[in-house]
């Protein structure tokens, strides 16, 4: 006679012994699926991350080739503050010219500036630089052309072309120096706030704003302003000659409109740079010159910037000379 239960039920013990085994193994299974998963997504963030290291430091392109198949106008844009560390530097934009002035296709460059103004000295060596290419390649057409804003240190750089245009509501001028500061002489008087500064040399806490204004100090300051903007009036006088109306505002700090800067000789004539591609240089083909910074390198130049920056104010050097 057969068993009719072939499959008797496990003693207790041996029972939880086997769950307990099921369990423990399909915990580790999971486990390891987790573990899996994790190591996918570590290993494609990695990847991402390689990838977007790969991309900021990629070299430095422009959005011209080296060399044109076909004859056009060069264009290269000044955007934004002029300044070390900003995408309008002199490098870069030195870099631009100077592409686009040997490139043998190039039948005349157009500068067009969008600019507040900003550091004398980058403005400055871009307008060395436009006067030094002019003299190398004297056949070579350069106009510059003023957008929305073409004001100080932009003006300066427009100020090196042969021809200036601009729209009639572009604003264009502010020939001047300026340098910002503060002085909390009285709020810390207020808050009972002990000044506490240490030095060597007479004038090393020079415009220190936690201390009363020193005549002497802010007249070796306007000295030094002044003879910026010297540089500044002379050279826009020996670059647009006898085109500039014999006016005191025009080197005052004041602005104008592109039509009121034609009259005060400080724009030759309205226009846009596909106008002056067109109709001035006869060549309607643009080609952008303009150097595009890596997002790295402008980061890497910015914390170098505002490095220096902390430096210079934990010096009392925190002033920053500007042309707008």
């Amino acid at each position: 006679m057969s068993d009719p239960n072939p499959n008797p039920p496990l003693p207790s013990d041996e029972r939880w012994a086997r769950e307990t085994l099921t369990k423990v193994a399909l915990a580790a299974v999971t486990e390891q699926r987790r573990a899996r998963r994790w190591s996918i997504f570590f290993k494609l963030l990695f990847f991402g991350y390689l990838v977007t290291l790969l991309i900021l430091a990629w070299p430095n392109t422009f959005s011209a080739s080296t060399a044109t198949a076909k004859k056009h106008t060069a264009l290269v844009r000044v955007d934004g503050l002029i300044a070390s560390g900003a995408e309008a530097n002199a490098k870069d934009l030195i870099e631009a010219l100077r592409k686009a002035f040997k490139d043998e296709k190039t039948a005349g460059v157009v500068i067009e500036i969008n600019s507040p103004g900003g550091s004398p000295v980058q403005a400055g060596e871009v307008y060395d630089e436009i006067q030094k290419l002019r003299q190398e390649y004297p056949k070579m057409p350069v106009h510059a052309v003023a957008s929305d804003v073409c004001a100080s240190g932009g003006y300066y750089i427009a100020a090196a072309a042969q021809n200036i245009y601009a729209n009639k509501a572009s604003i264009v001028g502010s020939i001047g120096v300026r340098m910002d500061s503060f002085g909390f002489t009285d709020a810390i008087a207020k808050l009972g706030v002990e000044r506490r500064a240490y030095t060597a040399g007479s004038n090393k806490d020079f415009l220190d704003p936690f201390k009363p204004v020193n005549p002497a100090e802010v007249a070796h300051l306007q000295g030094m302003l002044g003879a910026i903007h010297q540089q500044f009036i002379t050279a826009v006088k020996q670059s647009r000659g006898t085109r500039l109306k014999d006016d005191p505002d025009v080197f005052s700090g004041l602005m104008w409109t592109g039509e009121q800067s034609v009259a005060l000789g400080l724009v030759d004539a309205l226009g846009n740079a596909r106008y002056v591609a067109e109709t001035v240089i006869g060549e309607k083909n643009l080609q952008d010159y303009t150097k595009r910074t890596r997002w790295m390198d402008r980061l890497l130049d910015s914390t170098q910037t505002r490095l220096g920056a902390v430096l210079l104010q934990g010096l009392g050097l925190d002033g920053t000379v500007q042309w707008r």
